[in-house]
């Protein structure tokens, strides 16, 4: 259970599930609007993208005008650093993924629940006693990423980990987050909500090619209308789900925010990276900034 096959399972579901979004496109024509905007104070540029953190190779090269706002910028901004796993604390991670000697799932969350969760997960040949021992948060991490990797979706591939590479030894890299942060998120929420949490990923898992479909549509199209009721449609559809996007999403909107205008505040440009969740909506982190009054403008 502590080999390294978890370890980097761990780090990478992790990083992939606060994204919010899972998306691949084909190449967008070069006239046609992006989940890219450029943020404008009275004495500086930021360049705003939404993330695909899984993808395929179709989706290269990208358009250029994202490129092009990549080139024009000093530093390179993302939610978390997916190269650097080397400073995340593998046993506190795996003590907040898994529960303890003489702990089960089945003492955490409903019968209902443990049983839906037995059914989808006969076929996975992962064994029980290992299903058993991961906590919901990590479990839903787990069901979300076996998935998409079954939908031909590679985190190797994603937007992050092309732009790190780009920037290596060229740019400065700097954190919005980190994935200590992130891990902390997921595993300090309630029994009660993590296990809503698994229980409408658990659901979702049979629309989630078709989901996948109607987010390629928004994103390529630069929809955030769209984009936005696709990613709300489980609130909208459960209120007691509130809560848990109020800590995953919204709060954590509002703390980036706060970044990106010391950015806006600086002299360097910065083309940050974060999940396309992040942008969209009422409490979406562009609708912040519009707000505030900064020039805010989709590329």
């Amino acid at each position: 259970m502590r080999n390294n096959h978890w370890k980097l399972l761990a780090i990478y579901f992790v990083a992939i599930s606060l994204s919010s979004s899972v998306l691949i496109l084909d190449a967008l024509p070069q006239s046609q609007k992006n989940f890219l905007w450029r943020i404008q104070s009275k004495t500086n540029t930021v360049y705003v993208l939404g993330s695909l953190h899984l993808s395929k190779k179709e989706i290269y090269p990208l358009n250029q005008k994202i490129e092009s706002a990549f080139d024009q910028s000093n530093v390179l901004v993302v939610e978390a650093n997916v190269n650097d796993i080397k400073k995340v604390d593998i046993q506190k991670l795996m003590e907040s993924a898994f529960y303890p000697p003489h702990d089960t799932l089945e003492k955490h969350v409903s019968p209902e629940t443990h049983e839906w969760v037995r059914k989808e997960t006969s076929g996975l040949g992962i064994p029980i006693e290992l299903i058993n021992k991961q906590k919901p948060w990590f479990l839903s991490m787990t069901l979300v990423a076996l998935e998409t990797l079954k939908l031909g979706l590679d985190p190797n591939l994603g937007i992050d980990k092309y732009f790190l590479s780009k920037a290596e030894g060229k740019k400065k890299i700097l954190e919005l987050e980190s994935l200590d942060y992130q891990i902390n998120l997921l595993s300090n929420l309630s029994d009660k909500d993590q296990e809503l949490f698994l229980v409408y990923t658990l659901r979702d898992l049979k629309i989630m090619e078709q989901e996948v479909n109607k987010l390629i549509q928004a994103w390529s199209s630069g929809d955030t209308k769209g984009m936005e009721s696709i990613l709300t449609r489980s609130v909208s559809e459960d209120k007691r789900l509130s809560s848990i996007f109020e800590k995953l999403i919204y709060e954590r909107n509002r703390k980036m925010v706060l970044k990106i205008e010391d950015f806006l505040r600086a002299k360097e440009t910065y083309f940050v990276i974060v999940g396309a969740g992040h942008l969209v909506g009422d409490q979406g982190i562009i609708e912040i900034l519009r707000e505030k009054g900064y020039i805010v403008e989709q590329l």
